[in-house]
């Protein structure tokens, strides 16, 4: 079997051996163990389920909350000729069977899920029937409610594992606690302890806490000395383009990114950095994930992130070609302030969330008993206009509210892209003066969507790029201009927030908190951002250990090129 595995490596991807830690995780995968795999960011952990995926039979499941994610790893994959497939909110009923349908009899090998998708019964009914060869948890972190990114969503996967208790699971994280680590196979039922864990450590990487009062001459100071990509976190949407705009107008390229962009604008960005067309992508933390730019020399952070998993994740996205890099944390006298707010804006009083609950009933008028299961788009600006609150401790509100079990809150669920012909068919066949690529996509529609003369249908805009041999962009300007031609009508894909009552309404002074889902968590939530706050100001111990002892790795060394190492190294030689 590893000589199978070896072949299939070259064969799709290329490469003549595995690195790191890959082929141990995935010997254990195919020997049937429950697997925990803990690879630091560029550590190549896709290649760890896609490899023994190809080498068994029957499909893979892949559960990730990224669709971003999904939608380019099933586009790369198509690519090298895998039959990959993906399930998330948005698609159509009958995209949704049909892609499970073809899982069942062998069209799929690998299928991305999202996991809000796995309580759908649909999901569950045609799971039953599938021959699955393993199931693989990524950003596996999210199960743990002592993880830092923990959705509610991720308790369900234990429950899948029980209509198929023999085949096994590999979990997947960038950055996990030992704490963590120990919930993470507790909670996906693991039948023994089985980790596989790199070092977090990364040579090549010199992390550097900067304090400044002025973090734009800073910022484009660091620009200036180091060449290359780069990559600058910022925490609002805001201030993604106000730092893009400062760093373009001292003449250094830079675009920016962040959730509320259209996703063509956010391929284009993304784009357009990736080939190096931009130098410095400015963004906020919906920017990075499955990147895998080799030439980041420097990620700069403006705002302190409030956690170390965090930081470590996104500061880790520089230097992946293995050369000197840097991940520079830019402090002033204010960021401790800002953190510490953050615990109240997290978890705001319980008489605030209260209140929250009342007011989102009065908005859409649920009467006291009534409403389970009711859906609703839901504006946030609006809502907090109309009952005067600031939108980030409301989102709190409805996130504790989730947590709860009392509705399910999601801050953008992405509707997918719709489309209806304004013309007749035959008048298709008597259009003159579209070009090639208009018409392909034409061609491509009427192959793959039926009904489109008779009203909206959901499309895809990758499979039309893939069938059309164009990019999703491309598809998006032509569908725009056969829009403007009045042969069409296209709606394109948009972020909505919405809510869903997952009870009946009840009186608010009845909600109940558990502490595992408010006090515990504030508290880990207080602890993490106090870890954050201590890297941030400490000055005699070493950035890097101070990282990996975080991360349980006691048995690490000075780095010898953070700027603690530096300013000691400096203290100790003698003045000329």
């Amino acid at each position: 079997m590893s000589d199978k595995c070896h072949l299939i490596l070259k064969k799709y991807w290329g490469y003549d051996d595995f690195r790191g830690i890959q082929q141990e995780i995935i010997e254990s995968v195919l020997a049937g163990h429950d697997t925990l795999g803990l690879m630091p960011t560029g550590g190549g952990k896709s290649i760890t389920f896609q490899v023994p995926a190809m080498a068994l039979e029957g499909v893979c499941i892949v559960i990730t909350p990224l669709i971003a994610l999904m939608k380019d790893q099933v586009s790369n994959l198509r690519r090298r000729g895998i039959l990959a497939s993906a399930i998330y909110s948005g698609l159509s009923h009958d995209n949704i069977l049909q892609t499970l349908e073809n899982a069942i009899f062998g069209g799929v090998k690998i299928l991305y899920v999202s996991p809000e998708r796995l309580a759908a019964p649909l999901f569950q009914e045609k799971f039953r029937h599938m021959k699955v060869s393993f199931i693989c948890v990524d950003e596996a972190h999210c199960i743990s409610q002592w993880g830092y990114d923990f959705r509610p969503s991720y308790l369900s996967i234990s429950d899948i594992r029980k209509e198929k208790p023999d085949i096994p699971i590999l979990a997947l994280t960038a950055t996990a606690t030992p704490e963590v680590i120990d919930d993470i196979q507790r909670r996906l039922n693991f039948r023994e302890k089985c980790v596989f864990k790199m070092s977090f450590m990364r040579k090549n990487l010199a992390y550097i806490v900067r304090h400044t009062s002025n973090k734009s001459a800073q910022l484009i100071h660091i620009l200036n000395r180091v060449n290359d990509s780069a990559i600058v976190y910022v925490r609002s949407r805001q201030r993604t383009k106000e730092y893009a705009d400062t760093l373009n107008s001292s003449g250094i390229s830079a675009t920016y990114y962040h959730a509320g962009l259209e996703n063509t604008e956010k391929d284009q960005r993304q784009k357009a950095w990736q080939e190096d067309k931009v130098r410095v992508m400015v963004a906020t933390n919906a920017f990075g994930m499955g990147i895998d730019k080799p030439n980041v020399r420097c990620v700069i952070h403006i705002d302190c992130p409030d956690c170390i998993e965090a930081y470590f994740q996104e500061a880790g996205r520089a230097g992946r070609d293995g050369k000197k890099s840097y991940a520079v944390l830019l402090y002033d006298h204010s960021d401790k302030a800002k953190l510490q707010r953050r615990i109240n804006d997290t978890f705001p009083d319980k008489a605030f969330i209260r209140q929250v609950y009342d007011q989102l009933a009065y908005f859409y008028q649920i009467a006291v008993g009534s409403g389970y299961n009711a859906i609703f788009e839901f504006p946030v600006e609006r809502f907090c206009r109309v009952y005067r609150h600031f939108p980030i401790p409301t989102i709190s509100a409805l996130n504790i509210l989730t947590h709860a079990g009392y509705i399910e809150f999601k801050e953008e669920d992405e509707a997918q892209s719709r489309l209806m012909f304004c013309i007749e068919r035959d008048e298709l066949y008597r259009l003159r003066g579209n070009d090639p690529q208009e018409d392909a996509i034409i061609v491509a529609l009427l192959r793959n969507y039926t009904g489109l003369f008779q009203g909206y249908q959901y499309i895809d805009e990758g499979v039309l790029g893939e069938q059309c041999g164009i990019s999703q962009p491309q598809v998006y300007m032509i569908l725009r201009s056969l829009t403007q031609k009045r042969i069409l009508n296209f709606i394109p894909q948009k972020h909505i927030p919405f809510i869903r009552y997952a009870q009946r309404r009840e009186e608010s002074e009845r909600l109940v908190f558990p502490t595992a889902i408010y006090d515990d968590l504030k508290t880990r939530f207080s602890q993490r951002i106090e870890k954050m706050l201590e890297y941030a100001n400490c000055e005699n111990i070493c950035r890097s250990r101070m990282l990996l002892r975080y991360f349980g790795e006691t048995k690490s060394e000075d780095c010898g090129q953070c700027d603690v190492c530096l300013n000691e190294r400096h203290s100790l030689t003698p003045s000329s």
